[in-house]
């Protein structure tokens, strides 16, 4: 393989999060000589929206009300700044595109619509819609009973028909809501890197988007070779409901059966463990 000819992964981050979350085994990947960058989705990274509220002391009362400019921003503008990123980066070869937890939604609408110009995706204990429209769907399925999502939840603040946001309150001083969001996101985590993760998360997430249609249609996602990495310690996305995922596309496209791999790890993995970087690394090189 030249060195023009060899891929370049580009990396979706998940809801409330950033190209941060990626940050570590984007940097194990280059130091071991691969092409990969991570994406910020519009209205994330540096783009992202602190309201005045958010700062310490924190107003919730105002927290609860004060305007996001995220609510404006859909599905489409996230598939928009995934295709310009993935356009310019096959310029120079073949791109491989993942997605972890949310962002796989966002990677099956651009696998739909630039399929040509992939040639692996990649979900990371990721939502993959095939039967079902949108990941709000995907919630109240038996797959999903054990998820401990309602742990993260509970840390909103307002309303998010008002503020068109689903605003988390990741700077809460309340040790139940820390403890839940720990169990569900971080499993054995230490306090000291709980806190660590949740000062990289940012309050608001357009609510648009888990209820957007986000199905892989099999005439165009359905042709491009996929792998998933299942995190069999996901306690927001069970490994019962990423298994369903993988059985359903397995269904829809029978002649590209996807690529299992599984990783002993938490939703928010973290994604520099080598195990992980491993798995990356071997795609990137065949």
């Amino acid at each position: 393989m030249t060195h023009e000819a060899r891929p370049t992964l580009v990396f979706i981050h998940g809801t409330h999060s950033s190209s941060y979350l990626a940050s570590g085994l984007l940097t194990e990947l280059t130091l071991r000589g691969h092409h990969a960058v991570a994406v910020d989705l519009p209205g994330h990274g540096n783009e992202a929206f602190y309201p005045r509220s958010y700062q310490a002391p924190q107003d919730l009362q105002a927290l609860a009300t004060e305007p996001s400019p995220l609510a404006k921003l859909t599905i489409d503008d996230y598939v928009e700044r995934v295709v310009e990123a993935v356009r310019r980066a096959h310029r120079r070869g073949p791109v491989i595109l993942a997605g972890a937890s949310q962002g796989g939604i966002v990677l099956s609408r651009v696998g739909n619509a630039i399929p040509d110009l992939l040639e692996r995706v990649v979900y990371v204990a990721a939502y993959c819609c095939v039967t079902l429209p949108s990941l709000n769907a995907y919630l109240s399925t038996p797959e999903n009973a054990g998820s401990l999502l309602p742990q993260v939840t509970s840390a909103v603040v307002g309303d998010p028909a008002v503020l068109g946001v689903a605003r988390v309150n990741w700077r809460t001083a309340d040790p139940e809501l820390i403890k839940g969001i720990k169990e569900c996101l971080a499993g054995d985590f230490t306090d000291e890197a709980v806190m660590h993760l949740l000062n990289t998360f940012q309050p608001d997430e357009p609510v648009g988007i888990p209820m957007a249609d986000a199905r892989g249609e099999k005439h165009a996602w359905g042709r491009i070779p996929r792998t998933y990495v299942r995190f069999t310690k996901d306690r927001l996305i069970p490994l019962a409901l990423q298994d369903r995922f993988i059985a359903e596309a397995d269904r829809l496209t029978p002649d590209n059966p996807t690529d299992v791999r599984s990783v002993d790890a938490p939703h928010v993995g973290p994604f520099d463990r080598p195990e992980l970087v491993d798995i990356f690394a071997g795609l990137l090189t065949r």
